[in-house]
């Protein structure tokens, strides 16, 4: 627990005075919008992703990068792009996640950009897979200033861990979570928080007990469980887990397969965060990972624009009249996690 609060302590020292004032515009403006059913926006983000890449060296069968089925151009963010984003959301802007889809540690400059952005006093967190957590990639993770290392690992034997992450091999993870956590030692730092993220599938589901265990032994800061997206559930899939609390569908009466939560209109990431991808693209959330609602490119345009401009108020509005209608709404659900 004391793990948990030192990090909630990190995000709460990266808020100054102008950053608190855009917190309370965004909630009371989301708030407004859902009352007045008109898409009223104050303020910039909270939370922003930023795509370093799209590459990925597993082949995970839920996962556009993994397929490698983008309808997207894919590609590798550039420093000048980074930089240019990072300066005009961050006097605004403390939560940034380096991350999006693809393999964050396969873009070189990837240690400049969580740098860069620390160095702006952004609360930064990055999602990977740990193959590349060799022993200098630990120490420059540690040093670099990186808040939140969240680390995939979906399964705690060989076997079970390569039935979802294909072509990944699992004492790889382990190695790369124990250099980092050693590093951390080394250097006497509290960051990165540390932690194992879990996403639990019916191949899986029995060894969730097993990576606890594994977690506290190695020094893990905190486990978390995630429901996983699943892409043809109507009819049920080997992948949705038997046991419900893992699991983002249930049966109805008609036998088929439904998402459990009500798909109701609003839609809380449209006003406190956005997705930018490696080009320069700017998406409504996670769930469009092909970038069918492209809602303005801050290489054209500055961000201050298209965030209050036309395309994105025309899609908060959208989403207060009909969420359902919307297709990248259509498989998502809230409280995805499962904290322990």
């Amino acid at each position: 627990m004391n793990a948990k609060i030192s990090d909630g302590f990190n995000f709460i020292s990266r808020i100054n005075a102008k950053r608190a004032f855009n917190i309370v515009s965004v909630v009371g403006s989301y708030y407004a919008a859902r009352f007045s059913r008109k898409p009223y926006h104050a303020g910039f983000p909270i939370s922003v992703s930023i795509e370093p890449t799209t590459s990925c060296n597993l082949r995970c069968p839920e996962c556009p990068s993994g397929l490698r089925e983008f309808s997207r151009p894919t590609g590798m963010l550039k420093p000048e792009l980074f930089n240019k984003v990072i300066d005009e959301i961050s006097p605004y802007t403390p939560y940034l996640i380096l991350y999006f889809q693809g393999e964050p540690y396969l873009n070189k400059n990837f240690f400049d950009f969580v740098k860069y952005a620390a160095a702006k006093n952004m609360y930064v967190a990055t999602s990977t897979n740990a193959h590349y957590l060799n022993d200098i990639n630990a120490r420059k993770t540690v040093e670099s200033g990186l808040s939140r290392l969240i680390i995939s690992i979906d399964g705690t034997t060989q076997e079970t861990y390569e039935q979802y992450r294909i072509g990944g091999q699992l004492s790889k993870v382990l190695e790369g979570a124990k250099n980092v956590v050693a590093w951390k030692k080394r250097l006497k730092s509290k960051l990165p928080h540390v932690i194992f993220q879990y996403l639990v599938v019916k191949p899986n589901e029995h060894q969730v007990d097993d990576i606890q265990r594994i977690a506290k032994e190695i020094g893990v800061d905190e486990v978390k469980f995630k429901t996983a997206q699943v892409y043809d559930y109507e009819n049920g899939n080997e992948l949705i887990p038997e046991n419900q609390k893992y699991s983002r569908y249930r049966k109805n009466e008609s036998g088929k397969f439904e998402i459990k939560n009500a798909l109701l209109n609003h839609c809380w990431k449209l006003w406190h965060s956005c997705v930018f991808t490696w080009d320069g693209k700017v998406v409504p959330c996670c769930f469009d990972k092909d970038a069918t609602h492209v809602l303005g490119d801050v290489e054209v345009e500055s961000f201050a624009n298209l965030w209050h401009g036309r395309a994105y108020q025309n899609f908060r509005g959208a989403v207060l009249r009909s969420r359902k209608e919307i297709d990248i709404c259509q498989n998502c659900t809230e409280g995805t996690t499962v904290w322990v």
